[in-house]
């Protein structure tokens, strides 16, 4: 019998029958039973038919996230295994030995956990508990990561406004196994990295990414690159180790720079006859600058952080990207390639391809499509929950 229930208001259960695991807090009726934040509750139709097993937090204006629409599927230890062994098995069948040894181990809901994100950075596992379900069961999901994946640590980064809107308190540290003596290493497609897990950005690196630096690397040759958000330098490295004739990287942290500037060190064998130079600038400042001194590449990569997390920012990040995107347009030579980029979970593919095109329009250029870009495969995205595919991108080339 269940310890909570949630009544939806009639008509409201559409999303859920379709199999999206939110419920927002205006589908809510009633809830009955007091529950905890984070505890486990059945989510009923209004008619009374089962929908799904849910964790509430009555916080957020997602008021419940489903675990399962199963209803022999109760919450808990057994259920929660079944999904960290599926969500294994799925990167071991999908993503290929010489990828390298990083790569994201489970996706929150795409992976049937909301809110639990899990990297693997070579022998290091970095969390982020970013729900009031998974706080809920923290311990028995850290016992079960720690006995399933075989990593000599487990740290914890979880933070930042998804989970400020949960109701719940940061909570950062080493959860699992003793700190590194030296930074810890990866290798992606034969380059390696430092990854700063414990202050580095999202969890130190971005492996959403993985695919779409070799296809950079890949058109690369004999170019000259501007890589702009460069952060660690991956796009960077991935460009000069595919025989980019120059690369100029900007990003405004220092740190960053100095990260990225190390990780050349690391593969110095590799891009020895190669030409790099960093810039510790704002973005935008120097796409501006660059564009009135008259500059030119033959490749430019914009990747920048997150602009619009929801909706509601989506106005406002429009103008960020038009600028970019509008100068970035100026600064290519005619047959020049523009890979341009939004983790933006509010920009839709469709708003970012409107949002590019007029950049496009007001800086004279024609251009075309050459590919859609996405995450890489050990981000998975689920039919029925849209907001996974929150990383999108667009190759062009300018006529």
């Amino acid at each position: 019998m269940a310890l909570a229930r949630l009544v939806l208001k009639p008509g409201r259960e559409r999303s859920l029958l379709r199999r999206h695991p939110w419920v927002f807090s205006g589908a809510v009726n009633t809830v009955a039973g007091a529950p905890a934040s984070g505890a486990s509750l059945e989510v009923r139709a209004a008619d009374g038919r089962f929908l799904a097993w849910a964790a509430f937090s009555p916080s957020s204006q997602i008021r419940a996230r489903a675990w399962s629409f199963d209803e022999a599927e109760v919450p808990g230890p057994e259920l929660f295994r079944k999904k960290l062994e599926a969500a294994l098995a799925l990167r071991r069948a999908r993503i290929p030995a010489d990828a390298g040894n990083a790569m994201r181990l489970v996706h929150g809901e795409s992976d049937g956990l909301p809110g639990l994100i899990v990297d693997r950075y070579a022998d290091t596992l970095v969390v982020q508990i970013l729900s009031a379900g998974c706080e809920y069961w923290r311990e028995t999901l850290i016992a079960l990561l720690r006995e399933l994946s075989g990593g000599a640590r487990i740290y914890e980064r979880s933070q930042g406004d998804g989970r400020e809107l949960e109701g719940l308190a940061p909570r950062t540290g080493l959860l699992s196994g003793p700190l590194p003596v030296a930074p810890v290493e990866i290798i992606e497609h034969g380059l390696r990295y430092a990854v700063d897990f414990a202050a580095g950005q999202k969890t130190g690196f971005y492996l959403d990414q993985r695919d779409n630096r070799r296809q950079v690397g890949m058109l690369a040759r004999g170019r000259d690159v501007l890589n702009c958000f460069c952060y660690t330098g991956g796009f960077t490295l991935s460009a000069l180790a595919g025989g980019a004739r120059s690369v100029l990287s900007i990003d405004g942290s220092a740190a960053a720079i100095e990260l990225g500037r190390a990780n050349l060190e690391r593969n110095r064998v590799d891009v020895e006859v190669k030409r790099a130079e960093w810039l510790d600038e704002d973005v935008f400042k120097a796409l501006r600058r660059l564009r009135d001194a008259g500059c030119q590449f033959d490749l430019i990569v914009l990747d920048p952080p997150k602009f619009a997390p929801t909706p509601k920012d989506a106005v406002r990040a429009a103008r960020g990207y038009k600028d970019i995107n509008l100068s970035a347009l100026r600064l290519l030579r005619p047959g020049g390639l523009l890979a341009t980029f939004s983790c933006s979970g509010g920009i839709s593919p469709e708003l970012f391809r409107k949002i590019v095109a007029g950049a496009a329009a007001d800086a004279g250029a024609s251009a075309r499509v050459l590919q859609c870009f996405g995450a890489a495969a050990d981000h998975p995205v689920l039919l029925e929950f849209p907001e996974g595919e929150y990383l999108k991108g667009l190759l062009l080339e300018r006529n």
